[in-house]
């Protein structure tokens, strides 16, 4: 029985194999078996997994970031525009 098992799982491997290698010259079917993996969240299950004060923390150095970022750009066309 145990080998009847082996046999299963060794076929069902080589078919997902066989079907992604026959999607890989498939751009539209490659896409599409890219997104039937994604499973969708709800709110509540988003909740358990973010933490949402080290993502408010990211979020404060990005903004800090760009703002510095865009004051660096301006300096830089400011020293640019005086001969």
């Amino acid at each position: 029985m145990k080998e009847d098992k082996q046999a299963m799982d060794t076929n069902s491997s080589a078919d997902h194999v066989d079907e992604y290698l026959q999607t890989l010259g498939n751009e539209d079917a490659r896409e599409l078996r890219y997104y039937s993996q994604e499973q969708p969240f709800n709110s509540d299950e988003l909740a358990k997994v973010v933490n949402e004060k080290r993502l408010n923390e990211l979020l404060a150095q990005s903004d800090a970031f760009l703002r510095g970022l865009n004051d660096g750009i301006k300096d830089f066309e400011n020293d640019n525009k005086d001969p």
